[in-house]
Order: C-alpha cells, then structure tokens, then sequence
C-alpha cells in the first residue's frame, strides 16, 4: 500500500548519479490493477515487461517490504538482468501461519470497509517508537499514499504475500552482490529475518535510527547504504 513516493527523499541523491527508476505496483498509486489473480511471481514478470519496454538489459534492483519478495523472485527467475540486488526492511521467510491469518483478516477488511482502517492501523507501526512524535508529516504522507491504493491492489498483494514460498536459497545460491538492509526498531520485519543468509557477497547493513521505513526515519544514512553498494560494482 505505497508507491513511488515513499522514495522522494531518496531519488534526488541517487539521480545525480544513476538513472533511477521508482515503480508503482499495479494497484497502487498511478498503475491499473491485474485483472487477472496474481502472486508475487507475477509482479516480478511485469518488472520484466517494463525494462523491456525501456530497452533495460541490466540494473541494480532495490525491494523495499513487498517490493523485497518481488526482487527476490526478480533474482530467481531472471538474474541476468540484475547486476546486483537489495532488500531494503523485508525478508526471504514466508509468511507465519499466523501472519496468513493476518493477510486473510485484512483481506476481509478491505473487501468490506475500503482501505483507510487497514492503512490506519498499519501506518504507524511502520515507524520505530522513538521516532514516532519526529515523523508526523511523514506518517501523514505514508497513510495518504496508502488511502490511494485500490481495493483490488491492495487484496491481490495480500494474497500474494501469504503465498509466498520461502526464498532463502536465492540468497544461498546467487553469485551477484546482494545488499540486505534492515532497522533496528523495525516492528513489521526485525532484522533476525532480514539477515537470514550470511556469505561474502552478502553485505547485512543495520539502519540504528529506523523502524520499517527508513526512507523517511533516516534517509541520509539509507543513501549511503545504497550509494555505497552502487559504487561497490
């Protein structure tokens, strides 16, 4: 339930250097829904679609939460487009039995009362508590993003998410650079299930000031993270 817009703060830094490109999921934000039920896999070809149609034969992908699982299902399926990949406060587990319960319940909300209780709920726990009272604004923009969110986007990504198979072996196997990034108050992802694979081309960075979204908590130390790996290659 974000778009492109979690990253405003983020793409001024990076485009000075990078060609940057900031996706909304279908459903969210500018883009249409999938007609058709969809998974995780299926957001991935439609990232597929898109540098396709821009020509892109290489880029360096970051997935933040829900865009996490997709670059890893990005990395399964078509690794030679990727010259390295980050997840940015998500993970390769698969949902808990009682996190698809979760998915489920909200899925029942949204059908029955639209989107704004489930953003309402949701929003606030993405920031760490310590930062909460520095963040308004912030919070503000993220529940307004999220009210954008269509009804079918938002059901079609729950659903995907409690679907999700456990990806951990694309983490295990894969020789491209891999940057895993995680907040230390983080109440939606801890950093235990982001750092889940540990190897040599893996590089595990702990954001201290942030809870899920450190795009807005502490965004100069994010760009340095991925500026960092950016220039690593």
């Amino acid at each position: 339930m974000g778009d492109h817009r979690y990253w405003e703060k983020i793409i001024p830094e990076l485009s000075a250097e990078y060609r940057v490109i900031a996706v909304d999921l279908p459903g969210h934000g500018d883009s249409t829904s999938i007609k058709e039920e969809h998974s995780i896999e299926e957001y991935a070809d439609k990232i597929k679609e898109l540098l396709d149609d821009l020509n892109i034969k290489q880029t360096t992908m970051f997935g933040h939460s829900l865009g996490g699982y997709i670059t890893l299902a990005f990395a399964e399926k078509y690794s030679h487009y990727l010259n390295g990949f980050s997840l940015i406060h998500s993970t390769a587990f698969p949902d808990s039995e009682e996190a698809k319960k979760g998915r489920l319940a909200n899925v029942e909300k949204v059908k029955n009362d639209g989107v704004k209780m489930v953003v309402d709920g949701l929003v606030p726990k993405l920031f760490s508590p310590t930062n909460a009272q520095n963040n308004i604004p912030e919070i503000e923009l993220a529940k307004e993003i999220g009210y954008k969110t269509s009804v079918d986007g938002t059901v079609k990504a729950l659903i995907s998410m409690k679907n999700r198979p456990d990806r951990n072996q694309v983490l295990e196997v894969t020789n491209l650079p891999v940057l895993l990034i995680a907040g230390k108050d983080d109440q939606i992802i801890p950093k235990e299930k982001t750092f889940s694979v540990k190897r040599e081309n893996i590089k595990c960075s702990l954001i201290e000031n942030a809870g899920h979204m450190s795009m807005y908590e502490s965004p100069e130390e994010l760009v340095k993270e991925m500026k960092d790996f950016l220039d690593s290659f």
